[in-house]
């Protein structure tokens, strides 16, 4: 496998995109193969058993494209499938949770956190760990956020409506003490205006894709593989469902104007 080997990103649908864009800022010369399983979107209310299959699924299908690493830029698969991976798959694999809640560490200064994340995210209390690994005191809110992922996957994510959608949801936590809010779902950035807004400005919004992108850098550096070439490279995008709407939004949020998009099926169960 050469330094030129693509990254492989993968994602239940559109929400792995500020990973990509994250480490596409840092990370120029390399290339993305990106997989967005838009069709069986959202993870969060499926088992954890049936996400495991699905983020494996997309593995595979990446290892195939002779990926030298790969990122799991979905909270849900993280949770469910990043040991599995890291285990079997013989290459680096990076999770978005681990990074999520050192950022969150790094930003609080109460070490009060809320987590805002798919109900499969909450229910695994992967955060919660995480969070509490890095700093034992921690005080950690969760809310599942369960209507985020459709409205961003629907490219309805800028309008009234939306507006409307976060401060409902969020309602059931603003009476409660926290100085960071973690987006625990790669969706969510997509919202994070909205959410900004409702939360305010005592809160500090962040989200996983920026220290995720700085993993990739340094394990990139520890092994040597950073990408040696001349041209800027082609990045290639995969979805199991609409090539509309996630042509759109790759346009409107990674700002590539022709951006390469393939279809791609997976195996029924």
């Amino acid at each position: 496998m050469t330094s030129n080997a693509p990254i492989g990103v993968i994602d239940s649908g559109v929400g792995g995109l500020t990973v990509a864009k994250e480490i596409m800022k840092l990370l120029p010369n390399e290339k993305i193969c990106y997989i967005g399983d838009n069709a069986r979107c959202p993870y969060g209310p499926r088992p954890l058993a049936e996400v495991r299959r699905y983020t494996w699924q997309m593995a595979e299908a990446l290892m195939k494209m002779n990926i030298k690493m790969l990122v799991i830029a979905c909270n849900t698969a993280t949770a469910a499938a990043l040991n599995s991976l890291q285990k079997k798959l013989p290459i680096p694999v990076i999770g978005v949770i681990f990074p999520g809640a050192r950022a969150a560490i790094k930003s609080s200064s109460t070490k009060k956190i809320a987590v805002l994340g798919t109900s499969g995210t909450v229910k695994s209390g992967a955060y919660e760990k995480a969070i509490k690994s890095l700093v034992s005191a921690s005080d950690v809110i969760q809310l599942a956020c369960p209507r985020f992922v459709p409205l961003v996957e629907s490219d309805e994510y800028e309008g009234e409506f939306a507006r409307r959608m976060v401060a409902e949801t969020l309602s059931a936590i603003k009476s409660k003490e926290f100085d960071t809010a973690i987006l625990g779902c790669t969706h969510y950035p997509l919202l994070q205006g909205f959410i900004e807004q409702e939360l305010g400005s005592t809160v500090t919004v962040l989200s996983s894709a920026q220290e995720t992108a700085k993993d990739v850098t340094r394990h990139l550096s520890f092994a040597d593989k950073f990408a040696d070439r001349r041209k800027p490279p082609v990045h290639q995008f995969y979805t199991s469902g609409s090539t509309a709407i996630f042509r759109t939004i790759i346009k409107k949020w990674l700002a590539i104007e022709n951006p390469c998009i393939h279809s791609i099926q997976f195996p029924k169960p």
